[in-house]
Order: C-alpha cells, then structure tokens, then sequence
C-alpha cells in the first residue's frame, strides 16, 4: 500500500508528466469537465493502474449502472471485471408509483444516508484508490448549499488517514463552477472541449490546484483512443538540455552548399519559404534522402501533399526513397490537421527525436501547422517551444512555408522567419520568355553564407543548383535586367550563361 503523499501514478499516459510524477496519495481529487470530456475514461484508467500495482480499488457509481460501465471498458478494450462496482442508482422496482419523484431508492433519499451508505462500503472493501462518479448526483439530493458542504467536509474527515486517494467526479451539470467543491479538494483537475468549425473536437485538460505540490501549468491538448485518454504535456524546451557534435549537414548538391557556407549547422532550424511550386519540399526532400542516404534517420510530416505523390515526385528526382523507407533511416507521415491537435503533433515529434533518434525533421508544411491551431498568438508559441527544443537535441530542422502570390511582393500567413536560424528564399524570375526560379540566403545566425543568388532547375531526373547570377539584376522582381558587356542570348557564352538560360 502506497505511503501518504506519495506519488501514485494514474495510469493515463502523460497526465503523471504534468503532475511531475503522479498524484499525491492518500488525498481527494475533483476531475471536473462537461459531459463527453473522457472523465469516466480516465477514473477507470485511474482504477485498473491499481489492480496492475495489486491495490486494492472500488468504483461507486451514482449514476451510471455497472451494466453501462462495463460496455464502456470493452469499447477499450479492458476486463473491467476485475474492480468492484457499486451502484447507487435505482432497480426496477424502485421506480413504481409511490417512488416516481426521486432517482433514488426512499432509503436513499436524503444526501446523509447515501453518505453513509458510502462509508459503510468504503469501510468494507479498505480501497486504496477510489472513485465516486458523480458528485452531481449528491448535490441534487442536497436541501442547500451549507448542507452539501458540510456532506463533503465530513466525507473529507472520513477518509483523511485511511490512506485511500478519492477521485471525485463532476460533470458540471449545475452552475458549471462548483467553487465550494473546488475549494474543499486537495486537486483541481479540468477537462475542457473545444469546439471547431472543422474537424474533430479538440480537447484540453489543465490542473487548477494541487497542493503543496508543483505541476506543469497551463493547457495541455488530450485524445480519447481506444487506449483510453492519452494526454500530451505542453513541451518546455528549457527542460530537455543535451549536448551534441557541432556539425553541418549536407545536402548532397555541392553548389547548394556553397549557399550555406558549407552547410546547415546541427542544432538549428531552416525556413525555406517562397511561392507555390517553386521547389521548396523538392529540397527538403533532397536533405532528407542524403541525411537517411549516410545512416542517420529523418522525417518528413506532410500535411499538403499525399505520401504517394512525395515519393513519385523524388523518384522523378532520382532520389529513390522506397529502399531508405524499407530500411526505417527515412520516414515520411501524412498529417491531417483537421484530425490532429498541436499538441499531439508536437508529441509525435518529441517521440520520433528521444524515442527514434531522428536527426533531421522536414514539416511541409506550415500552412497546414497553422490551419491545426485556433490563432497564430499558439502557433508561434508553439513552435518556439518546438524549435527551441529541436536546436537543443542537435535536430536539423526544415521549416515549409508557401506564400501568397507567384512573382513580385509576397505576403505569408504569419511571420516565423525571426523563429528561424537560417531562411532560404525561393522565387520565381521570367528570362528569354521562360519561367525560372532562383534561390538565396537571406539569413544565417551561425557561420557564413553566400549573399547571392542561384538559378534552380529541374533536369535530367535530378535536382541542379547552378552558379551565382552576377551579371543579372532585379531577379527577385520577377523580371531580371542584363548587366553583362553582351546580350545573354549570344555573348554571355559562360557557364552562368548555361545555367541562367537552361540550355
């Protein structure tokens, strides 16, 4: 049997991890939330982590029948048969016509019998873990609010020493704010739906109190599998310091390279951002293929582009991922923002970097980050935690952003280019009557960098960087100027000239 105040762990995977380590034995516990939030999913999560530690635990029940609990714990998948369910709730007979006022069996009618009667069945089975589902129940069969009050005080005395730790659960049917009950509790824990235009229904879970005790404060997003509730803890980079070699990683195009003065710096992040089409995901693809090419395990989360076109798209490249793929050094993810909260996305991540060792993350895009979020205020918030923790584990990461407009001034959905350490810039040019594209770094907080501009080309089934377009100007504005002694058509006769005109 746990000791008083030690952490007891609840058995819903990463709510122990916001309450750094478990709640706090031998105590009661409010789980507070709207109908349909999981509390009753969580309560038997709660119970059936004790009969794993061969603790003792019971359920009482005011008001779901025992016949409803168990076909709930079968859609997860659990043997609930194995914790001890006691109803309060009425059988048939109780439900005739002297009896059709009141949910309850007469005997049960007044709020201090039904305290009693859960007394007298706690003092039986000595549960260490026990849950009363619901306190809305007991507040119907109060006369006022100092009578129900002066129930749970009472209820609070009763269990304080046994050593038994109550989660009290309350749907918030009432007033929606049970303060008196908050109060009285030794935690606070709410569950909270929120509703979108879109998509499912995103949830959130946040400790209001827990005394004496530190927690991870804040919203943290939650999912009800069929696991059961799964909880992903609000990421603090600060918390995941570690240290790494200080290396750059190539990209396998040796002029691409020169751009970055010999490579993107482990540790930092890319903002690769320009318009549409303009090859942006062709060249994280093209790190992604050489980083999982030398052995070392990359990632690329799609949220615009079906997994099928990605890699028929790089196979037309000639970069023949199916092998790496196949081997597990590249993995690729399809991300649906209207099925995925942030938090749950930035769990994946946390899991692929400290479970799978990835060492290069490619999220294409963040467009489709951005429709996941309810504002941009959480997605830079959101991302700065992420960044930051990614720089921190030594992670290369490439950042997808398309912009609105094809030449000429662009505008992006949200600024992030400050969140960045390095930003690569793509553009579209006209030259000779043909599309071009160029690239450019603009920006590189560590090391040196190139400050001109390249031509980018797609042929001979392979990505080329060609050499710096010197004798053009105003190549950003979509219509460049020749600079050079002669005409580019007859005269530049130069490699630059070659690649500028794609002959």
């Amino acid at each position: 049997m746990p000791e008083p105040n030690q952490r007891m762990n609840t058995g819903v995977p990463g709510l122990d991890d916001i309450l750094q380590g478990g709640l706090p034995g031998g105590e009661m516990y409010l789980l507070e939330g709207d109908p349909g939030t999981g509390k009753t999913t969580i309560a038997m999560q709660f119970l059936l982590e004790g009969i794993r530690r061969n603790e003792p635990v019971l359920y009482l029940s005011l008001s779901e029948p025992e016949q409803e609990l168990r076909r709930s714990a079968d859609s997860h998948g659990w043997d609930f048969s194995v914790v001890p369910v006691v109803e309060f709730i009425p059988d048939e007979a109780s439900l005739g016509s002297d009896e059709q006022y009141t949910v309850f069996h007469p005997t049960d009618v007044e709020l201090s019998s039904t305290i009693d009667r859960m007394s007298a069945e706690v003092e039986k089975a000595k549960p260490t873990r026990l849950v009363i589902d619901s306190l809305s129940e007991l507040r119907l069969l109060a006369v006022d609010n100092i009578r129900y009050r002066r129930q749970l005080l009472a209820l609070k005395r009763f269990f304080a020493g046994r050593r038994t730790t109550v989660l009290m659960l309350d749907d918030r049917t009432s007033d929606g704010h049970d303060r008196q009950l908050q109060s009285i509790a030794h935690g606070v824990i709410r569950l909270e739906k929120l509703a979108r235009t879109f998509g499912v229904t995103r949830r959130q879970i946040e400790i209001l109190k827990l005394r004496g005790s530190t927690f991870r404060e804040g919203f943290h997003d939650y999912n009800i599998h069929y696991e059961g509730v799964i909880v992903y803890p609000r990421l603090v980079a600060a918390e995941h310091s570690t240290t790494f070699e200080h290396t750059v990683v190539q990209s396998g195009l040796p002029q691409l390279d020169k751009l970055f003065g010999g490579g993107i710096p482990r540790g930092s992040s890319t903002l690769i951002i320009g318009p549409t089409g303009s090859g942006k995901s062709s060249i994280a693809m093209q790190y992604a293929y050489t980083a999982a090419s030398q052995g070392e395990r990359a990632i690329i989360y799609a949220f615009d582009e079906v997994l099928r076109t990605a890699q028929e798209r790089a196979e037309g490249l000639g970069l023949d991922v199916r092998p790496l793929i196949d081997a597990g050094t590249l993995a690729m993810s399809q991300v649906d923002p209207a099925e995925l909260s942030p938090g749950e996305f930035i769990w994946q991540i946390r899991r692929d970097v400290e479970d799978r060792h990835t060492k290069l993350v490619v999220i294409d895009s963040l467009n489709g980050f951005l429709n996941s979020m309810p504002g941009e205020t959480d997605l830079l918030l959101h991302l700065h935690e992420l960044l930051a923790f990614l720089n921190q584990k030594g992670v290369v990461s490439l950042l997808i952003m398309t912009q609105h407009g094809l030449v000429g001034t662009m505008q992006a959905q949200v600024d992030v280019s400050y969140l960045s350490d390095t930003v690569l810039l793509l553009r579209y040019f006209e030259a000779s009557g043909r599309i071009r594209q160029s690239l450019a770094v603009l920006k590189k907080r560590v090391g040196n960098h190139e400050r001109t501009l390249r031509e980018l080309t797609f042929q001979d089934n392979r990505i080329q960087v060609g050499e710096a377009l010197e004798d053009f100007q105003g190549v950003l504005t979509g219509v460049p100027t020749y600079l050079g002694n002669r005409p580019p058509d007859s005269a530049v006769g130069s490699s630059q000239r070659e690649t500028f005109l794609g002959n």
